[in-house]
């Protein structure tokens, strides 16, 4: 169940209560005439099941509450009430399939962001992959593809597309270029570094690595696995399931690559860092195709969920 939380004008809270009161799924309606303050209004209150949250939010923006209020939504972790009950049963579909925009343009918005935090994570994953190609260390490598962040701005992507947000998918695209290219940058450093105090070698880049040797050689199960990846991502995310995003994080090649390409460069090995970035730039697009088909089909079929609820 989801609660929502309105601040409404006093002229629209009326027509706010209505279509909560017709909105299958909904329970649990509060109204405080007046207790609002900044800004001054109504508050309204209710539950909904989460498989009609995203119908009843789209309906609320019509009101253009947002624009004199407010409309916040909060999960509800537990909640014992048989009328909640009964408010899920009556919701079409099922809530583990539910997909609420809103919070994922919110949430991907918020991941997409190119900040200091994000820049360091992805710098220290790259880093971490790069000692992992280089030693032919498979836990090395494991462990830099969880800690990496860009999924964030490949659902980004994948959500501006679908819900034709230009400004989100810059946003998103800009994240994840500069990103990357830091990462790199610092990781080239990071391998002259290794080098100079005898860590690191290019007689290891070179050498038998049967481990590691897959971040270099792009293959059609590349494109395959990355495309399974970003749909069984996408629906992680989508259904709030955020655990299953680790697997999705450890089955891609995209930070290792990135590893391998700077680590190449360094030693001027052209062949392993072109082969490097064309990993990158198969996996970064086969993970956006499949979170865009992915969420097509997802509207897809609670449109037609609607339609026949309505019809």
């Amino acid at each position: 169940m989801l609660h929502l939380r309105l601040i409404t004008p006093a002229d629209r809270t009326e027509a706010a209560v209505r279509l909560i009161e017709d909105t299958v799924g909904t329970t649990h309606l509060v109204v405080l005439p007046g207790a609002a303050r900044d800004p001054a209004g109504d508050v309204v209150m209710c539950d909904v099941a989460r498989e009609a949250g995203d119908e009843l939010l789209s309906r609320l923006q019509e009101l253009d509450i947002e624009d004199c209020g407010s409309i916040a939504v909060e999960n509800i972790d537990l909640s014992l009430s048989k009328r909640a009950d009964q408010a899920e049963k009556d919701a079409p579909g099922e809530a583990a399939d539910a997909v609420l925009w809103e919070h994922l343009t919110e949430e991907t918005h918020e991941e997409s962001t190119l900040s200091v935090t994000y820049l360091a994570f992805l710098t220290l994953a790259t880093m971490i992959a790069a000692c992992g190609v280089v030693l032919d260390n498979a836990i090395l490598i494991v462990g830099a593809m969880a800690v990496g962040p860009e999924f964030g701005p490949l659902a980004g992507i994948s959500t501006a597309l679908v819900q034709r947000a230009p400004r989100l998918a810059l946003r998103s695209l800009i994240a994840l270029l500069v990103g990357f290219a830091v990462a790199m940058a610092v990781t080239v450093g990071f391998s002259f570094f290794m080098d100079a105090i005898d860590l690191f070698s290019e007689e290891q880049l070179e050498g038998d690595r049967p481990q590691t040797g897959f971040v270099y050689a792009p293959d059609r199960f590349s494109f395959i696995v990355a495309v399974l990846a970003g749909a069984a991502g996408t629906l992680s995310l989508t259904s709030a399931k955020s655990g299953a995003l680790v697997g999705v994080a450890i089955s891609v090649t995209t930070v290792p690559a990135a590893a391998n390409a700077a680590i190449a460069l360094s030693y001027g090995d052209t062949k392993q860092t072109v082969g490097s970035t064309e990993q990158l730039l198969l996996n970064l697009l086969a993970i956006v195709l499949a979170g865009t088909l992915t969420m097509l089909a997802q509207k897809f079929f609670w449109n037609r969920q609607r339609q026949r609820l309505h019809a």
